[in-house]
């Protein structure tokens, strides 16, 4: 974070200084500038890139930074209005939506304006992501024999039989087909199993990414409340037979956003309800790597303990490694197999096998085991701090579950509480979260909030921004009555 500020600090100071160069005219090398402003060559290489994208200054090899010739002047704008009518004719009883609501997605993906605490953040912070090691291992797989070839359409044999062996059970490397993300692999699940128009059943509340990939293939949500244990296997029935839904989307592991564990008890009558309903369980796995210190042993996947191909199940390594390392498998067993195989080529035809051969590396590297516990810890460490600080300055957000794993927690906020007003207040405040309502499919119970204590620079920050919104609730909580 403190580089970020560096750099666009240097790009401020340069660009004022524009005005001293002619058109043409050379800079200082980087050497000087590193001495004049104190900072790093990093800083100094990635301010030059930033106003070289801008068109402002061009880098030669060898030969240095030089201010940008005039361009000539920009083209007057087109009339664009045309677009409106186009993009919204006929589309009234459209099965498939031609706009997509994203906002549910954003909010968790786009970075907050500095000097902001990033409590709405899906992914770990890059202190906690393990870069040296996956830079030496892309270092490495870049020298593999055939690693710049085309790939197998179902991804490296190796890789495939390291997701099975990770999934466990009765899955094989020949059930396992390499994608390029869980949000991929979740689209690509709901394309293959579900036709427009058609029901999905989904948890309530759930992740919203989720909920925005069913819309935009025209699917219809159907809400089944979790509790702490997970799903209600009772309201899942009921569901299967009151909407004929041929679908069903959970994340039995610390589910998102209430963190919840599907009870053992569950599990099994999950997929039985869902096999007599003639119906698929996609099971998205996204955090099992993310497990806190104080864990325990985890359930194994669903599709462990599914023969009968019931279960669609979504593993990733991103939530654990980096937003832009977007390796995943799909796995299935059964004809549907060849179907998501056919869906997956036609979308995106492979993940780029650099990227594959990196993941190889990486996961076999001896650095891999020792980066996921350093996590866990870590991440145990930030779930208690934040835990703390909340029970001690805001006793009136309820926090019903405490997760063992995952980067959040999920706060019921006092009854009249207006959650838009509340998550305005916070951006006042400084601190980014995220709303409750995205998480719905329905009109949600209660008003909440999602915190995450993963995308942050460590404990003292999550300290600071607790502090920060106990003066947002003094602003837009409800009067306390207890008072």
């Amino acid at each position: 974070m403190q580089e970020r500020s560096s750099v666009g600090e240097l790009v401020e100071r340069l660009r004022q200084e524009f005005d001293r160069y002619s058109p043409g005219g050379k800079l200082p090398s980087s050497r000087a500038l590193v001495e004049r402003y104190r900072v790093s060559p990093v800083t100094v290489s990635r301010a030059l890139a930033h106003l070289a994208a801008e068109g402002l200054v061009v880098t030669r090899p060898g030969a240095g930074a030089f201010r940008a010739r005039l361009s000539r002047p920009a083209a007057p704008a087109g009339d664009t209005s045309w677009q409106e009518v186009s993009l919204s004719a006929d589309g009234a009883g459209d099965l498939v939506p031609r706009s997509v609501d994203a906002s549910g997605v954003t909010v968790s993906l786009s970075a907050p304006p500095p000097g902001v605490i990033e409590f709405n953040g899906g992914y770990l912070h890059p202190s906690l992501q393990p870069e040296r090691a996956m830079a030496a291992a892309l270092a490495r797989a870049g020298r593999r024999p055939g690693a710049w070839g085309r790939p197998p359409l179902e991804g490296l044999p190796e890789l495939r039989e390291w997701f099975a062996r990770t999934v466990g059970g009765p899955v094989t490397a020949a059930e396992v087909l390499v994608s390029g993300g869980g949000q991929a692999s979740l689209t690509t699940a709901l394309r293959a199993l579900a036709p427009p128009g058609a029901p999905v059943l989904v948890e309530s509340p759930t992740y919203p990414g989720m909920l925005a990939i069913a819309r935009s293939a025209g699917l219809r949500p159907v809400p089944v409340p979790v509790d702490p244990d997970g799903v209600r296997p009772d309201l899942l029935a009921d569901a299967f037979r009151a909407s004929g839904a041929r679908v069903f989307v959970c994340q039995p592991l610390f589910q998102n956003p209430t963190g919840a564990v599907l009870a053992a008890g569950r599990r099994a009558e999950v997929l039985r309800i869902a096999r007599e309903a003639g119906a698929f369980v996609v099971e998205d796995d996204f955090v099992r790597r993310l497990a806190h210190e104080d864990a325990g042993p985890l359930p194994r996947p669903l599709a462990a303990e599914d023969p009968d191909g019931v279960v669609v199940h979504v593993g990733s390594l991103t939530k654990a490694t980096s937003p832009s390392f977007r390796v995943s498998a799909l796995v299935a067993r059964g004809p549907v197999l060849e179907r998501l195989r056919a869906i997956q080529v036609v979308d995106s035809f492979f993940v780029p096998r650099p990227l594959q051969e990196a993941a190889l590396e990486l996961v076999g590297s001896p650095a891999w085991p020792r980066h996921l516990r350093s996590v866990a810890a870590e991440l145990r460490a930030r779930r208690d701090a934040m835990t703390a600080a909340l029970r001690l300055r805001l006793p009136r957000l309820a926090l019903p579950h405490i997760p063992s794993g995952g980067y959040h927690l999920w706060l019921r906020l006092p009854d009249g509480t207006d959650e838009a007003a509340f998550t305005a207040a916070a951006l006042r405040a400084g601190v980014a979260l995220t709303p409750g309502r995205p998480y719905f499919s329905a009109e949600p119970p209660a008003a909440h909030v999602r915190l995450s204590f993963a995308a942050v620079a460590g404990t003292q920050e999550i300290a600071e921004g607790v502090r920060r919104l106990e003066a947002a609730c003094a602003q837009a909580l409800p009067a306390n009555r207890s008072t």
